[in-house]
């Protein structure tokens, strides 16, 4: 069987307090917070998710929220960058508001590039490149307008423990292709126009520890129910013990760790998040799927109430 992912569909990761969290992706980053719902898992957590104006495929950028979590240590078997892509003349805006917010930044030049890289409150690591690829947003927030808001992922940053099986798990089992190879780095590319590119070192690196300020897991597109079950058995011929499909209400998911020590998801692009709200209201309450709905008192009052606000700078 062969199959090629379009791409990244969201990337999850920890941090600690969430109104921070809301203030630099909405505030200061211009997503539109488009789910407000809890880790599943564990519910007296927040899963908050942003993204363009229908948080689509490929443009999901996902947290976990913890006050007083241990911070983590950014390193192997992770993704190390998460990577944004901007509209094409819109570099010199993001470097000036980011500055305007007090945040450091710093220029990386790779593959014919050049990315703004800094960090959330939390440290997590991140990066903004122009690509003329990739549908515009259509949300505007506080200072950020439309045509210069962030359309979704470029891509990431793979930091591997195993760099030559996570490629291999790359290129035979999630369909990408090898574009290129500098400086230690090897990019690969996907077939969709979005979350498309991929770098990873060439070279072994060492563990990093989970905790806030990194990303807990890497998501791949799958297209539909059908689509998905068909990666399952994919990843079964591939050597890996995916889990079984699990429904997150938006889309459905499978999770496997890859040899480099990065554990990937597989999540399908439908039903998305107006699933359960109207587009006009994404975000605005506190989804539970029905088996937490009887608990939804004791949820509310257990999490810290957040708001998604145009801060002062841009007042």
């Amino acid at each position: 069987m062969n199959k090629q992912t379009a791409g990244i569909h969201h990337i999850t990761s920890f941090v600690r307090d969430p109104q921070e969290n809301v203030d630099f992706y909405s505030g200061v980053l211009g997503l539109r917070m488009v789910k407000k719902t809890i880790n599943f898992d564990a519910p007296e957590v927040y899963h908050l998710y942003f993204g363009n104006e229908m948080g689509s495929p490929g443009t999901a950028m996902t947290f976990f929220p913890s006050p007083g979590s241990r911070i983590g240590q950014v390193g192997g078997g992770q993704v190390g960058y998460t990577s944004f892509a901007v509209p094409s003349g819109t570099f010199a805006f993001w470097e000036e508001r980011l500055a305007k917010f007090g945040v450091e930044t710093k220029k990386n030049e790779r593959f014919g590039e050049t990315f703004l890289q800094f960090k959330d409150p939390d440290g997590l690591q991140l990066e903004i490149v122009e690509r003329e690829e990739g549908k515009a947003s259509q949300w505007s927030f506080g200072g950020v307008s439309a045509e210069k808001a962030i359309k979704g992922f470029a891509g990431a940053q793979l930091y591997s423990v195993n760099p030559a099986k996570t490629m291999d798990t790359l290129t035979n089992v999630l369909g990408l292709t090898k574009v290129g190879e500098e400086n230690g780095l090897v990019r690969f590319r996907s077939i969709g126009d979005i979350g498309n590119v991929i770098d990873i070192n060439a070279e072994p690196m060492g563990w990093g520890a989970g905790g806030a300020g990194t990303v807990h897991h890497i998501a791949w597109r799958a297209k539909n129910d059908d689509d998905h079950k068909n990666w399952r058995v994919h990843v079964e011929q591939g050597g890996f013990h995916p889990t079984p499909i699990v429904d997150r209400q938006y889309f459905n998911a499978l999770y496997f760790r890859e040899q480099g020590g990065i554990l990937f998801e597989i999540a399908t692009d439908t039903p998305g998040f107006d699933n359960d709200e109207p587009f006009e209201h994404l975000g605005e309450k506190l989804q539970l799927p029905a088996w937490y709905e009887k608990h939804r008192q004791l949820i509310e009052d257990n999490l810290i109430p957040i708001e998604v606000r145009v801060l002062k700078e841009d007042r």
